[in-house]
């Protein structure tokens, strides 16, 4: 059965052009975690009042046209606090699950094309930081630390190399036991060119999904840190302090505190539905 012009065309801009395709859940989740990320980024242009500033008389206010998301439980503007606080919600968790991701995926490389002693090291140290209940852990490094942004962003990012390295060397043990590999070595090439020619481009799509489900981890992890009161302190806040700072509206259901948790879910949700909905050239690369 043959095409018309206006299929062919139809196919090759659906389906081939780039060789990536998202359907609409994915482009749905795409939107919203670019949402976040340019909020994030230019906060301090568009909050409507400054987030220290108490500017209504009543605590826990209503949403109103002059306050669109009610006020928090000192009368400051709450769309404006959501706004800046995703600038520490998305910033730390995109650093952290960065520094993770890398660390983890470069030793997993390491530790699959040396193997011997050095996978045997690797390995063991990492799966004794594993087998620590990162919350646990999180809240003892936070508590005898302190809470600055440095040592949430190393803290979460130590939290889940383990994880990072343990995906990565699986996924790399497996190339490196190819034919492609054995004739790479048998010309000669170095262990750097294993690693960057021919088993890190094989293992790039898993890779991102895998940083993804990391990042959302991360956002969790962090929010719970500071609901708890051991993560960004006051004056700043992320959405997981915010949610702390106004719990007791909670019986009345005021906006302060469900707005940021739909911050939150918004953001999780979102990159969840971006993963698994990934154009099929990226989650498989060997297609």
């Amino acid at each position: 059965m043959t095409m018309t012009h206006s299929e062919t065309k139809s196919a090759r801009i659906s389906g081939t052009r780039l060789g990536y395709r998202f359907n609409i859940v994915g482009m749905v989740g795409l939107s919203i975690i670019l949402i976040w990320a340019l909020v994030a980024i230019f906060a301090p242009l568009i909050i409507p009042y400054p987030v220290g500033e108490i500017v209504d008389l009543d605590y826990f206010g209503p949403m109103s046209r002059d306050f669109w998301l009610g006020s928090d439980y000192l009368g400051r503007d709450m769309l404006s606090r959501i706004l800046m606080g995703a600038r520490y919600t998305v910033g730390i968790s995109l650093a952290a699950v960065t520094i993770a991701c890398f660390s983890g995926v470069v030793l997993g490389m390491i530790a699959a094309v040396a193997g011997g002693w050095l996978d045997t090291i690797l390995s063991r140290l990492l799966d004794a930081l594993n087998s620590i209940p990162s919350k646990l852990f999180g809240l003892v490094v936070v508590a005898a630390v302190g809470s600055s942004i440095p040592v949430l962003i190393l803290t979460l990012s130590v939290v889940y190399i383990p994880g990072a390295y343990r995906f990565a060397r699986a996924l790399a043990v497996n190339i490196n036991a190819m034919d492609f590999i054995t004739v790479a070595r048998i010309r000669g090439e170095s262990t750097l060119y294993l690693i960057r020619s021919e088993i890190l481009p094989n293992i790039i799509g898993p890779v991102l999904a895998d940083l993804g489900i990391r990042f959302v981890f991360i956002v969790l992890l962090l929010s719970g840190l500071s609901f708890l009161g051991l993560g960004v302190q006051p004056p700043y806040a992320d959405w997981g302090a915010l949610v702390r700072e106004n719990i007791g509206a909670l019986p009345f259901g005021a906006p302060a505190v469900i707005f940021p948790s739909f911050a939150i879910a918004s953001l999780t949700i979102s990159v969840n539905l971006l993963i698994d909905n990934l154009p099929q050239k990226i989650r498989d690369r060997s297609e």
